[in-house]
């Protein structure tokens, strides 16, 4: 068995926030890594795929309103 390291990176839906940014690592199986970029050693959340596209897709919805 590999194990894999997470791969952190800017949250292409973070924007233009000033460096309130949210970091994501979504190279493991079957988790997504979610942090807050000014807080790299502080708490993480962890998603399934299917949950982060939901939320994604629903940020988006909000945002298009």
């Amino acid at each position: 068995m590999t194990i894999t390291e997470p791969r952190w990176r800017t949250s292409t839906r973070s924007g233009d926030t000033g460096g309130a940014c949210v970091e994501v690592a979504d190279n493991l199986p079957g988790v997504v890594l979610v942090r807050d970029s000014k807080d790299r050693f502080g708490p993480t959340l962890t998603f399934t795929p299917d949950a982060w596209h939901c939320f994604l897709h629903l940020v988006a919805a909000r945002r298009a309103e």
